[in-house]
């Protein structure tokens, strides 16, 4: 025992002396048997993980089945489709099992022609149908998100009653939701409705249900606020992302749409700022592009600067 408690004491002695403080749990294990790790801070998760984009985006005359082989051969991870729409359930279906190509949400069809901030209640009974359809579909496809522009205001549609209106439409559908198990997800677009964040993050907080959400798009915020400030107040409200992108420039010197006129990190989004804010509220999952679509070679391109984004 003498012999060993000597030995024990030595080779301790002998770790001191180490300069290199990486090489002590070696030395530790050596003399005790046991390997001591040294505190490590955890790694956060990158934000944007999974790519997906919308179904128009893809300009080629090709099948169901072979648009979704092309867009898993460019590495695209998922597709995102509008909906209620016309394309066969089990052909879609059929496409998704064969390639592994995701249906992460889709995009109600009907949301722009007949908002829920309508005065008519026949106008606004049609999207109302229209989501429980979308809802119902996103269901079979395997998605969790239908993405809803919430409310459209004009010179005719007051605010105030928009905003009335559009909550009172929504509550109708969260039994549907409910039943799905699909969330809610509302975008914000240039349709005068919703226009600051501590205002969105109201409109979602006083349904007080957990299947209401937010469908955070980047690029749209560019003309009249920063991303960053969107994503600190939406936090987790946060369900999926849109990538586009929007040039002041443009809009300035050639007219208010040329902004989005611009490729992919070639505006005025600090991407690297966004996916800061983005790690800092814990968020990690969808981003889907939102911008000109085209050929093989154009969505190859849109996929690489999608890929530089998440890197950002």
């Amino acid at each position: 025992m003498q012999r060993r408690e000597f030995l024990k004491n030595g080779s301790l002695a002998a770790v001191s002396g180490f300069a290199v403080t990486e090489n002590l749990p070696k030395v530790i294990e050596s003399v005790s048997g046991t390997f001591v790790n040294p505190a490590k801070k955890p790694v956060a998760a990158q934000p944007m993980v999974k790519k997906s984009l919308k179904w128009g985006m893809v300009k080629e005359d090709l099948s169901i089945l072979d648009k979704f082989k092309l867009l898993k051969d460019l590495g695209f991870d998922g597709v995102e489709l509008d909906t209620p729409n016309d394309l066969d359930m089990k052909e879609v279906l059929n496409a998704r099992d064969k390639t592994g190509l995701e249906l992460p949400g889709t995009v109600n069809s009907v949301h722009w022609k007949s908002p829920l901030s309508d005065p008519d209640p026949k106008v606004r009974a049609v999207c109302v149908e229209a989501m429980k359809k979308s809802l119902q579909d996103t269901k079979q496809y395997g998605g969790t998100t239908v993405l809803l522009v919430p409310g459209v205001v004009k010179a005719d549609i007051g605010y105030e009653d928009a905003y009335k209106r559009c909550r009172e439409e929504i509550k109708k559908l969260l039994p549907v939701a409910e039943k799905t198990g699909v969330k809610i997800a509302f975008e914000n677009v240039w349709n005068s409705f919703l226009i600051s964040p501590l205002e969105a993050a109201r409109f979602v907080d006083e349904f007080k249900h957990p299947m209401v959400g937010w469908y955070f798009d980047i690029g749209n915020i560019l003309r009249y606020g920063w991303p960053v400030h969107w994503i600190e107040t939406l936090g987790k409200r946060i369900l999926k992302l849109d990538i586009k992108e929007f040039s002041l420039k443009k809009q300035q010197d050639e007219g208010l749409w040329k902004g989005f006129d611009v490729e992919l990190l070639e505006g005025d989004c600090n991407w690297p700022a966004v996916n800061s804010a983005l790690q800092k509220i814990g968020y990690s999952g969808w981003a889907s592009a939102e911008v000109n679509g085209g050929d093989r070679t154009r969505l190859l391109t849109i996929r690489e600067k999608m890929d530089a984004i998440y890197k950002a």
